[in-house]
């Protein structure tokens, strides 16, 4: 069958040949992808920055963002039917005894750093024609969101990041969910817009700040859901917090340091910052680290960073896409930009396709 591979000690990717899978034990499930998202992090792998193929494997298949629909299940499953669509996780936990959190199912916040990762370390992935996996590692998804359904893994980095918020936020006794709290999301690529939807299905009067070069598309996909949209081309930071008063939640989407540093600088009192980036190794930057410190102690801040998700961020997002499909359909779609079956896979992975999200269409009818 069809799979995209890197292969890193050649430096180059392909599409190979590689072999069926067959189910090996009574809990898993065969499943025939359908669509696969491209993320930074798959171009940043067949640029060779990371990227760990299996054991005994010069290769590793790409792909985390997934859509499929069962084709098999073992004699064991009990949860997913055959033809059920899903989406699957992307990190499996360590193998030590003593890391607490893989032991209690939550390897997305790993002690040891020795999980695995589909498609990106240790692990093939879902850029290929069919996997087998286990039944605790799928999500079904409805019927209704196939066209969108690939949008669920980049959807639980903001899920996990707004339970964490309002587990933080619990410090104010005055604070609830549907309040009217001011947040600032930065970036305007598919993580970023999520989060955006997320934010104001939960209430938060919010402001997208991006210097995309998309324009007035994103821009419109903003305001249709009824968050504001500043350019950060034509508005600087101290524009934007005058604007939105003062920042409950700086949600950055967008991996660039010496932006989000600068808009820290801006986050209001009992303010909280979330980093989901992760930026690529530049020079340094200069940062008023007194201020920050200052403002950190005498605001009542708190700056966390969030990766991965558990299984109950995948039940949140599946619940969630389906709540933004009903309320903003077209928003919603026109976050996927291009689809492109697999043998043009190199097209959105070397940056030749420009727009928001690019996906590649493995089992599309």
């Amino acid at each position: 069958m069809k799979a995209v591979a890197v292969f890193p000690s050649q430096r180059r990717f392909d599409v190979i040949s590689h072999p069926e899978p067959t189910l090996t034990s009574p809990s898993q499930l065969k499943i025939r992808m359908l669509d696969v998202g491209i993320c930074g992090t798959d171009k940043e792998i067949v640029a060779f920055e990371y990227g760990t193929p299996p054991e005994r494997s010069e290769y590793l298949i790409i792909g985390h963002e997934s859509l499929g629909q069962v084709m098999e299940v073992g004699e064991k499953v009990t949860r997913v039917r055959k033809g059920d669509l899903a989406v699957l996780t992307v990190r499996r936990p360590c193998s030590h005894p003593e890391c607490i959190a893989c032991r209690a199912g939550r390897q997305d916040f790993c002690y040891t750093g020795d999980f695995t990762e589909r498609g990106i370390k240790q692990v093939h992935g879902y850029m290929t024609e069919q996997v087998v996996e286990e039944e605790r590692y799928v999500n079904t998804v409805p019927d209704e969101l196939r066209d969108v359904g690939v949008l669920v893994e980049p959807l639980t980095i903001a899920e996990k990041a707004m339970t964490q918020l309002w587990e933080v936020q619990k410090r104010l006794p005055w604070v609830a969910s549907g309040d009217a709290h001011h947040a600032v999301v930065l970036g305007a690529g598919p993580v970023g817009l999520l989060g955006a939807m997320k934010l104001v299905l939960e209430g938060f009067d919010t402001t997208v700040y991006s210097k995309t070069r998309a324009g007035d598309h994103v821009a419109g996909l903003v305001t249709s859901i009824g968050a504001k949209f500043v350019h950060a081309e034509t508005a600087s930071v101290s524009d934007l917090a005058t604007l939105v008063g003062n920042i409950d939640v700086v949600y950055e989407a967008v991996g660039a340091s010496s932006l989000a540093f600068e808009v820290i600088q801006h986050l209001g009192t009992n303010g909280v910052f979330i980093f989901t980036g992760v930026p690529g190794r530049k020079a340094p930057i200069a940062v008023d680290t007194d201020l920050l410190m200052r403002d950190a102690v005498l605001k009542n801040q708190m700056i966390f960073g969030t990766v991965n998700a558990p299984p109950e961020s995948f039940a949140a997002a599946i619940r969630d896409l389906g709540e933004f499909h009903a309320r903003w359909p077209n928003a919603v779609k026109s976050i996927i930009t291009h689809r492109v079956p697999i043998e043009r896979v190199g097209e959105p992975l070397s940056g030749k396709l420009g727009g928001i999200k690019n996906v590649v269409s493995i089992g599309r009818e």
